[in-house]
């Protein structure tokens, strides 16, 4: 394959790290001279993909990038061409990576009710309360809520209490 061809397919696979989906026509297109199998030019992305994300994640400049391919075994102009795509694409790929990872599903409800049985017929001694609590996260922005329900004993409703603030408090002195 040559450079300018994985020149273009890195950029093809950009994209899709971007969030713009993979055009797969293109990419069997670009290698359909090289004579891959479909298996290979999966791996090829799956490579790229993991080459160009493990570097936007970790900071790398293209230089060093260049200079740790052609040690792998890379020829230069290919690892030239490869980092000259990634450094045109790195300030965004780094911020999307950013925004799309470690991400704590937003909270879209909070409902919550204690039950307290004050005396029964049926038991010999009377249970402590309930705190029944049912939170609606969402997967996504716009992404229909699903509730999650837990029922918590008194002491581990405390526990939990006192863990939320330490977090609070945590995020504050972050921010």
């Amino acid at each position: 394959m040559s450079s300018v061809k994985l020149r273009l397919l890195c950029g093809l696979v950009l994209k899709e790290l971007l969030g713009q989906g993979l055009d797969y026509e293109k990419v069997q297109k670009l290698t359909a001279d090289a004579r891959f199998e479909s298996s290979d030019v999966k791996a090829a992305v799956a490579v790229l993909s993991f080459i160009l994300a493990s570097a936007a994640k970790h900071g790398v400049d293209g230089e060093s990038l260049s200079s740790e391919l052609q040690q792998l075994g890379l020829p230069r102009e290919h690892a030239a061409s490869l980092c000259r795509c990634y450094e045109e694409k790195r300030g965004p790929l780094q911020e999307h990576l950013r925004t799309c990872s470690l991400r704590v599903s937003p909270l879209a409800g909070v409902g919550w009710r204690v039950d307290y049985t004050l005396s029964s017929s049926l038991l010999p001694t009377v249970e402590e309360p309930m705190v029944h609590l049912r939170l609606e996260t969402a997967a996504a922005p716009g992404a229909p809520a699903q509730p999650v329900a837990m029922s918590l004993s008194a002491d581990k409703f405390q526990v939990l209490l006192a863990e939320l603030k330490q977090a609070q408090t945590l995020m504050g002195s972050l921010g």
